[in-house]
């Protein structure tokens, strides 16, 4: 029988924190969510792009919007323009 100790346990229920979780958007014509997860986006409070990374093989492009969602919730969104996904990532 094998056991498993402490450290290894612990190392396996580890997660990243501010790990980006998948979400579904849907968007204007000009790519600006108007719904996260099935609510409705009241203000676009912020935009933003990242390009990083492009020189190596694995290169981040995304589009980052900082949203107040009708439930007065805030809610920082991004779309991977290499995956053509959208993620959602705690402020």
């Amino acid at each position: 029988m094998v056991t498993h100790t402490r450290g290894a346990r612990a190392a396996r229920s580890a997660r990243r924190l501010n790990a980006p979780r998948p979400a579904l958007v849907e968007g204007h014509a000009d790519g600006t969510p108007s719904k996260v997860n099935r609510q409705e986006v009241a203000v676009v409070r912020e935009e933003w792009r990242v390009v990083d990374r492009w020189w190596t093989e694995q290169p981040v492009s995304r589009r980052y919007f900082d949203l107040v969602l009708e439930t007065g919730e805030n809610a920082v969104v991004y779309h991977d323009d290499d995956a053509c996904s959208w993620f959602t990532q705690r402020a």
